[in-house]
Parts: structure tokens; sequence; C-alpha cells
């Protein structure tokens, strides 16, 4: 009972929170100063999940070019800043990291 106590509540909690700051016709809205802040927490987010991935790949930190993972993580960077083209980033590096 708990747990599905829980559940209901969170997601009440979630609803709420992006009803609020999806709708158009709910009356707030966020100043330039919060909208910049929240303009860096997808990177924050995504840089904290790729880092452990790509830098320890086996609970040891690992930046010579036999980590498989750091090597396509430098191709897909220089892909994606040279191409702009994400569809051929994302194809490149995972038939590369196959290949490795």
């Amino acid at each position: 009972m708990m747990i599905w106590l829980t559940i209901i509540l969170m997601t009440i909690i979630v609803f709420a929170s992006r009803h609020v700051l999806l709708e158009p016709k709910v009356p707030i809205r966020l100043s330039q100063k919060t909208l910049t802040f929240l303009s860096y927490s997808a990177p924050a987010v995504l840089t904290a999940i790729f880092a452990p991935i790509v830098f320890v790949p086996n609970n040891q930190l690992d930046l010579s070019l036999s980590n498989p993972y750091l090597v396509c993580a430098i191709v897909a960077t220089l892909l994606a800043w040279l191409t702009k083209n994400i569809l051929l980033t994302i194809v490149i590096s995972m038939g590369l990291f196959f290949l490795l």
C-alpha cells in the first residue's frame, strides 16, 4: 500500500510541476536569468550520464586509445562539430563502436 501511495504522490508532483511550467494559460513566466540557468541543465545531466561510461569503463580511469568508448566519443564529437548532422554522427560513431 505504501508503494502505491508513493507512486501516486510522485505522479501528482511531476504532473503538477510540468503543468505549471508548460501550460500556456497558467500566468507564470520565468525570468530571462532563470531560463538561462535552466538551459544548462540538459548538458549537465547528459555529461553526468556519459562521463563515467566514457572515462571509467571498467571501474578504472582509462584515457588510452585502447578504450573504445573514448575513441568513439572523440569521433562523435568531431563529427557532430564538423558536419552538424545528428543522424550521420550517430550512425558512424555507433558503427565504429561495433567495429572496435
